[in-house]
């Protein structure tokens, strides 16, 4: 029988890690074999995955900080969305809406200057996905 928490009994260590080993292999990322990947958009040519990826040594720390700023943006622009809902709303008190305020305004000027300590802009953060649009 196995526990249930919050009815007094702590899980057992070994459904624990059975749990954990399952999670594991749901969560793992398989590499593909060449053969199943899809042809590139545009041509019959099939590429290797250096040639798909683009890394370059001199730039990886910029592009890796590059990306890691644009999911912080995105989730700065989505904040701000939802404080702008929850003002309208009237979900907050004056004082809230200061604070909230304030502290989006610091967090965008962090983001500035941070773009800026890598030769960035805000503009830089936005990625375009194709038919879909852009992401920012």
């Amino acid at each position: 029988m196995t526990a249930v928490p919050g009815r007094g009994e702590p899980p057992r260590p070994d459904r624990l890690r059975e749990v954990a080993r399952a999670a594991a292999s749901a969560l793992s990322v398989v590499p593909a074999h060449p053969g199943e990947l899809p042809p590139p958009l545009g041509t019959d040519r099939r590429r290797t995955a250096a040639e798909r990826l683009h890394a370059d040594p001199d730039t990886v720390e910029r592009d890796l900080v590059r990306l890691v700023l644009t999911i912080v943006e995105l989730l700065r622009q989505l904040m701000e969305r939802q404080a702008l809902h929850r003002v309208d709303e009237g979900d907050l008190t004056e004082e809230q809406e200061e604070r909230l305020g304030l502290t989006l305004m610091l967090l965008h000027d962090r983001m500035a200057e941070l773009c800026e300590q890598y030769g960035l802009t805000l503009d830089d953060l936005n990625l375009d996905l194709g038919p879909l649009g852009t992401l920012l």
